[in-house]
């Protein structure tokens, strides 16, 4: 049968909608999802593995960027480790740098990334029991609200120096570039509306943390950010203490917090398991806990996130 020039121009087009809806292995590709929440196109990249097979279902890591970035942000190193261990790749968009109401931990960013799991999961050979959530900065702020509000669709996080309670975080940046922007995405500062305050407390993961008690979430900070970066340590201590209240598991204590987040940033008398050696971290750590599946770090560093952790976190809870 002889086909119209019509038809086989339509044929093309079927052919390259569908090959730009899926990635192949090695290439890092740009995809596009139907947002569940407001019907919009979002974007995000995504990585297949140099070995992948469809055949056979891999672990997921959902990557998410920092405070200020977008889509185009990179994490080379994580990229990297991830392709070594055979696994995919996710990257986000959730609607950007948290510059507008809909970004900034809101339910539309938030359904954005469920959604970007979804597709994900729908096109290719994703293991449903090996999802994995991580992000620094910003993004360690989301992968704390996503675990919080979606506990069961992640089989282990990894929070990087994470913001844990905007309103305190304006307090140290008001009148600043980040101040700034929380007031354009949060509607003004705190305190000036009850609207305004009810946004800074749905966008916190210290609001939701609770629910995250049976989470495998590490939580991880250098215990120089806040003097050398933008987010005290103690938006990580508070969110392990939140975690730990709710599986009735000993705190951080007060005096403990002030010691390692103040000047000295050590502990008096720190505890046994404070002064573990981690190759992952490759660093000396001067703070560490457990609660239940969760764990914090506060090691010797600054504002940044450490992506061989982050990967061996990921392999001690099933993804080998």
């Amino acid at each position: 049968m002889i086909q119209s020039k019509n038809s086989l121009c339509l044929s093309s087009l079927l052919l390259l909608a569908v090959l730009s809806s899926t990635a192949t292995a090695g290439n890092r590709q740009k995809i596009t999802f139907k947002s569940t929440a407001d019907g919009s196109e979002q974007p995000a990249y995504l990585i297949l593995p140099e070995a992948y097979d469809a055949t056979k279902p891999v672990p997921l890591v959902v990557s998410l960027h920092s405070w200020s970035a977008d889509l185009e942000q990179r994490n080379e190193e994580l990229e990297k480790l991830t392709d070594q261990q055979g696994w995919i790749y996710l990257f986000p968009n959730f609607r950007g740098a948290n510059k507008q109401p809909a970004a900034c931990g809101s339910l539309l960013a938030q359904q954005d990334i469920l959604d970007a799991v979804a597709w994900t999961k729908k096109k290719h050979a994703v293991d449903a029991k090996r999802v994995y959530l991580t992000g620094d900065s910003g993004g360690g702020h989301m992968t704390m609200l996503m675990a919080a509000k979606y506990p069961q669709a992640w089989t282990a996080a990894s929070a990087w120096v994470g913001i844990s309670d905007l309103a305190a975080w304006y307090q140290k940046h008001q009148g600043s570039k980040y101040g700034n922007m929380m007031e354009t995405a949060l509607g003004g500062a705190p305190g000036a509306s009850q609207e305004v305050d009810k946004q800074y407390r749905d966008r916190s993961p210290l609001t939701f943390l609770h629910q995250a008690k049976d989470v495998p979430l590490d939580i991880a900070a250098g215990v120089n950010d806040g003097y050398t970066g933008s987010v005290p340590i103690t938006h990580s201590l508070l969110a392990f203490n939140k975690i730990a209240k709710a599986n009735r598991s000993s705190l951080i204590g007060d005096a403990e917090i002030a010691q390692i987040s103040g000047k000295k940033r050590r502990l008096e008398k720190p505890q046994p398991t404070d002064q573990v050696s981690d190759t992952s971290f490759g660093r000396e750590i001067h703070l560490r806990r457990t609660s239940g599946p969760a764990r914090i770090t506060i090691f010797e560093g600054g504002h940044e996130g450490i992506a061989t952790a982050a990967i061996a976190w990921f392999k001690k809870h099933g993804g080998k």
